[in-house]
């Protein structure tokens, strides 16, 4: 039994990291935190510090979570390679995060959080962060 998070430094990324430390904690399962890059991307918002990854990976351990950092890069679509990790690792549950977009910013750009909700073939949790980025 594992857990994966898609994990991007933005308060919505921390949020969804955390809940899913404390998902895996009470099942008592390995947590898979995943960090993707596009290919060729020059500059990529998303993309975590290494320092970004550590403490994560260190909150897990005080939390008695065993946690692996996976850190792949993408061509096409992100969503694909988050729902190609979760069957490759046989993970029960995927956490990501939520932000509000406006209509015209999910018609532009699409919505990665849709497509995996839709798509996957196991449960997703969905985590919004708290008040004030928290």
């Amino acid at each position: 039994m594992s857990v994966l998070v898609g994990y991007v430094p933005t308060p919505v990324g921390e949020a969804a990291a955390q809940a899913a430390i404390v998902e895996a904690k009470l099942r008592g399962a390995k947590l898979f935190i995943v960090n993707s890059v596009r290919e060729g991307a020059l500059v990529d918002k998303s993309v975590a510090t290494d320092e970004d990854l550590a403490r994560l990976a260190a909150d897990a351990a005080a939390a008695g979570v065993d946690a692996s950092i996976l850190t792949p890069t993408y061509s096409d679509d992100l969503a694909e390679e988050v729902l190609a990790l979760a069957e490759a690792h046989d993970v029960s549950l995927i956490v990501i995060g939520l932000r509000q977009r406006s209509q015209v910013g999910k018609f532009i750009m699409g919505s990665h959080a849709q497509r995996i909700l839709l798509q996957a073939d196991r449960p997703v949790l969905a985590v919004k962060a708290g008040r004030h980025g928290r």
